[in-house]
């Protein structure tokens, strides 16, 4: 995994300063996969890795999150063959008014495709309109644990999270391969342990 950490590192995924997160709490790390839509090859890579994670679990099709989650599931999709749909963010007020674009059937099995996780919430609000529509969700898949809570609360609300793996496990890449000081790792670790989300 250190070369696709690497190449996550160096497409900008993974960025290293002072920054401000939905929840409010300034991280010294952030991490974003939309940069990936500009790296091809690397996004390809990605779709392989989190289709590997697929593998061991039943389901029908795929449901890529906005904004995110899409090129991700796109590429899962590519790279394993299984259909993908996606929840749109807001209905559409005209044509056919779809919440959830395209195809399937009620009591399908979908599985989560997004980036990352840090407290679990948006994942749960994202997953009430598929079940709303009848499909059975039990598995979300994603590139990156931030580790700060989001698998112990998708778990309580019956989930399993997997991913291809974690912040830590990053982290120790990259000091491996002299891309991050091991005080910059040490920093992002303790924050990590610093806020929790229970």
């Amino acid at each position: 995994m250190d070369n696709l950490y690497a190449k996550l590192f160096d497409c900008g995924c993974v960025k290293f300063g002072e920054f401000k997160l939905k929840s409010g709490i300034i991280s010294p790390v952030y991490v974003d996969f939309r940069t990936l839509v500009s790296y091809p090859e690397t996004l390809a890579e990605v779709g392989k890795a989190m289709a590997d994670v697929l593998k061991g679990l039943s389901y029908d099709r795929i449901a890529g999150i906005p904004y995110a989650g899409l090129p991700l599931g796109v590429a899962v999709s590519l790279a394993n063959g299984k259909p993908m749909i996606y929840p749109r963010k807001e209905q559409k007020s005209y044509g056919t008014a779809k919440l959830i674009e395209g195809e399937y059937k009620p009591g399908e099995t979908v599985v989560i495709i997004d980036d990352i996780i840090t407290d679990g919430a948006s994942k749960i609000e994202t997953i009430a309109p598929l079940q709303e529509a009848g499909l059975v969700v039990k598995d979300v898949v994603i590139v990156l644990d931030r580790e700060q809570g989001g698998a112990a609360k998708l778990q309580n609300a019956g989930y399993t999270l997997h991913s291809v793996g974690t912040l830590s496990q990053v982290l120790e890449s990259l000091v491996r391969q002299g891309k991050v000081s091991p005080e910059k790792r040490d920093e992002v670790a303790q924050f990590i342990a610093d806020n929790q989300f229970k």
